[in-house]
Formats: structure tokens, C-alpha cells, sequence
């Protein structure tokens, strides 16, 4: 029978690059946004908005989806509000879907910072011990990640589906005006720095310099996402995704400045965050844009500073073990520096960068 899909977040960089996924496998697909994009082909747009149970009701009325992968979020000024705000979106959605009875398997995407901790308290206090595991316990903080996981648990049980979490690391992957796209903000900051001739300085830590990490491909998480939803060893999990490969930045950093042409700047004597590097940015990319004919002329638009800088300036290592969902057959792998070429090329086909 086919499968029915309804993707909560289907504009962000995980919900545009899984619907791409599943369209090709054959399921039928339906998009969820606010602002739904249109350039997805064989997605079927839902405007809705989680925080209006009842006009989500009426926007999912009719529908029925065996399948339901939430990969959305709303960012608010505290973790209190991010909790109360995320959690009830998870909740309405649920709430939504839950008369059709037809709902099969429920996917949750969070991330690292279930074991990093919030915002609030990013990768302080006493952590898990790398490589991040799957069974390692909640830290003892409030973390919206936490009231998510914990709707999806409730709704499961009155409800009698299956769930899987999952928690990449940072992503990357194709979407534009996302709030955390590290892949997107390099590629822009590369390109303004080889047309304005600024030095392409590393703007985070020595840790993540000099220290082992690893990436997500958005279309390796697609993949496990599928997976974990059809496999019936992987229900009612929570599984790490990461492409397998692990690297420095140090590294990392000389690799990508390669790939547009530029040398990469000795590593600076103290942290160079990339929101006080663009700080002046705004006007000159628009001008570039203009010049090249680029499709988003908005630097604002394209560029979350604020994120690469939480994951570049880390003062902690961070490894993910993926033993668990390989032990049950998901094998796929993705070298991380091919990911950024991918992304880059696509992006230039795009006319999003020269």
C-alpha cells in the first residue's frame, strides 16, 4: 500500500531534504509550513500554523497520513518559552491527526543538544562523556528537545503508534532562510571573502581547531529517517545520525577554502565569531548579489552567524556514536567534505552564490 507521509517543517533544510526522499521512493507526500514552498515536486502544500489548534484541525482535515515526521521548531527568547511554545506545537499536531486513526509511525528530529543541554546552558556543567550514546540520561536541565520527545511518548500511547527519535549533529544540506545552516552561511561567507579579499579566518574555538567532530548530511538523515520508520527493529528508538566519518577543522577549513579558490588564514590568536565578522556584511552582499544576478540579495536571509558560531565555538569535543542503528542495519555513510561540495554546487546551480 502506499505510504502516506505528512512532513511538519517541510521548508526547512531536514523537511525540504526528506520530502525530496520520499517522493522518490515512491510515497505520497504532503508538506507542512507556515509559509509552505511551492518548488517541491509531488509535495502537496499544507499551510498551517502549530500554535492554532483549530485552524491546524481544519488544515488537516480529510488527511490521512500513516506516517508523521516532525522536524520543525520555533526558536523563543528562553528556554522556559521554548519549551512551552515547542512542546504545545508538538502536542497540537498530534492532537490534530489523532481522529483519523490512521497513523502509523511518528518521527521525531531534535539533535545534539539533548546531550549538550539548551541553549541556556550550551555545553556547561557536568555532560556525557563522548562519544554521545543513545542510552546516556536526560541532563538534569530543562530542554525543549525533552518536552518534545515527551509529548511524542504520550500521544504514542493513547494513540498506539510507533516513534523513533532522531538527533543529528549540525546539518548539512540545501534549504534557504533556515535559522541553523551552517552549510549555507560558509558557502556565503567564502564567497564574500573572495570578492572582497578578507582573509577566510576559522571564526570558532582551538577545541574545534584542533579536536575530533562530525557532520549530518540532511539526505543521510532523510534516509534514516525512512528507515527507522519502516523498520520494525527500529520502533520506539531514539538513534544518533552522523555521516560515519569523523575530522578536525583544522583540516576541514583548508578543504573548503580550496573548493572557491581561496587560502585559508592562519588560525587566529583569539576567537573571531562570524556575526562580528558580517556585522558590516548586509550591504556588500546585496551589491555582490546584484552584480552576479544572484536569486536572494538579502544577506539575512542566507546567513545564520549566530548558529555556526554556537557550533564552531564549542569549547568541549563532540563525537556521535552510531553503533545502535548500524547494529540493526542502517550502514549508510556520507564523507563530510563531499556533503560541502555537494551543497556548494547545488547553491552555485542556484544562483544563490557566483
Amino acid at each position: 500500500m502506499t505510504k502516506t507521509a505528512l512532513i511538519v517543517g517541510a521548508s526547512g533544510i531536514v523537511g525540504n531534504n526528506l520530502a525530496r526522499h520520499l517522493v522518490d521512493q515512491g510515497w505520497q507526500v504532503h508538506g507542512l509550513a507556515r509559509r509552505p514552498t511551492t518548488d517541491l515536486t509531488g509535495v502537496t502544500p499544507v499551510a498551517a500554523d502549530l500554535r492554532d489548534p483549530a485552524a491546524l484541525k481544519a488544515a488537516l482535515a480529510g488527511l490521512k497520513p500513516t506516517h508523521v515526521f516532525l522536524t520543525n521548531w520555533l526558536r523563543q527568547a528562553t528556554e522556559a518559552e521554548n519549551i512551552k511554545v515547542n512542546g504545545a506545537m508538538v502536542r497540537n499536531l498530534l492532537d490534530a491527526v489523532s481522529g483519523a486513526g490512521s497513523v502509523e509511525h511518528v518521527a521525531l528530529v531534535t539533535g545534539l543538544k539533548h546531550y549538550l543541554g539548551p541553549f541556556e546552558a550550551y555545553g556547561k556543567g557536568v555532560l556525557p562523556a563522548t562519544p554521545f550514546r543513545e542510552e546516556q540520561p536526560r541532563l538534569p536541565v530543562e530542554n525543549f528537545y525533552y518536552a518534545q520527545e515527551d509529548e511524542v511518548f504520550a500521544a504514542a500511547k493513547r494513540d498506539g503508534f510507533g516513534w523513533s527519535v532522531h538527533r543529528p549533529h549540525t546539518i548539512i544540506g540545501y534549504a534557504l532562510g533556515n535559522a541553523m545552516n551552517m552549510g549555507v552561511t560558509l558557502a556565503v561567507y567564502a564567497t564574500l571573502c573572495k570578492e572582497t579579499g578578507r582573509p577566510f579566518i576559522f571564526p570558532g574555538s582551538a577545541m574545534q581547531w584542533n579536536g575530533l567532530t562530525d557532520m549530518t548530511d540532511a539526505r543521510v538523515l532523510a534516509r534514516q529517517l525512512e528507515w527507522a520508520s519502516i523498520t520494525p527493529a527500529a520502533r520506539d528508538q531514539a538513534f544518533n545520525i552522523v555521516n560515519g566519518d569523523v575530522f578536525r577543522w583544522s583540516w576541514m577549513w583548508a578543504r573548503l577554502a580550496a573548493w572557491f579558490g581561496l587560502e585559508p588564514a592562519p588560525f587566529p590568536s583569539e576567537v573571531t565569531p562570524l556575526e562580528g565578522q558580517l556585522a558590516d556584511a548586509g550591504p556588500i552582499w546585496t551589491e555582490l548579489a546584484r552584480k552576479h544576478g544572484l536569486a536572494e540579495t538579502d544577506l539575512g536571509k542566507l546567513a545564520s552567524a549566530w548558529h555556526t558560531d554556537a557550533d564552531l565555538g564549542r569549547p568541549i569535543e563532540v563525537v556521535t556514536d552510531m553503533s545502535k542503528s548500524r547494529k540493526l542495519g542502517f550502514l549508510d555513510y556520507q564523507a563530510t567534505d563531499e556533503s560541502f561540495y555537494d551543497l556548494f554546487a547545488k547553491l552555485r546551480v542556484a544562483r544563490v552564490i557566483p
